[in-house]
């Protein structure tokens, strides 16, 4: 009696099974905040002035009585905080669209159209890098996905580089169609 063995895989996908198509695995940082919606920056600033009204609220319903000039060095650490959270969250969720982890129709439209127009121009499509292509594979696998782990480390990508996770070509299509359809005109 044969018995059938079945081989699993340990190592994991490299791209995450989402609802929504992958745009960029590995964003550089200008892109993520360029694509920010308005309602996420409405989002952070309430986000950020949770911690300074909670600290208000505290001080009226509990005084401190630190004294003159004590509570206010408090409210501006708090504030501060306060704006890099902020800023955080509005990060996460741009970022998290880039990666198809929530609903991102506005963002594959400007992502398609900001790649098609490079293209046209005769642009490399992610910039140009002063790096090694060494270098640059380096940083894309220290900032690929890090934008899920970003409420615990800021990890930003400031690399221009060709390895994104995504097939470029539908960008080259896209600009022959464009162009082939203006000179039909």
């Amino acid at each position: 009696m044969a018995t059938e063995e079945k081989t699993v895989s340990y190592l994991p996908t490299k791209q995450p099974t989402t609802e929504y198509p992958l745009i960029d695995n590995d964003p550089h940082f200008k892109r993520v905040v360029k694509y920010t919606r308005p309602v996420d920056w409405l989002y952070g600033a309430g986000f950020a002035a949770l911690g300074p009204l909670t600290l208000l609220y505290w001080e009226k319903v509990s005084p401190s009585y630190v004294g003159k000039g004590g509570f206010a060095p408090i409210m501006r650490l708090c504030g501060t905080i306060g704006l890099g959270a902020g800023f955080f969250l509005v990060y996460s969720r741009s970022i998290n669209r880039f990666y198809g982890l929530t609903e991102n129709r506005r963002e594959i439209d400007m992502d398609m159209r900001e790649m098609v127009d490079k293209v046209k121009k005769g642009e490399p499509l992610y910039g140009h890098s002063t790096l090694t292509p060494y270098m640059q594979g380096v940083a894309s696998r220290n900032s690929r996905y890090a934008g899920t782990f970003i409420h615990v480390i800021p990890w930003f990508n400031f690399v221009n580089h060709p390895y994104h996770g995504v097939d470029t070509a539908k960008y080259y299509q896209q600009a022959e169609r464009e162009l082939e359809a203006e000179r039909n005109k």
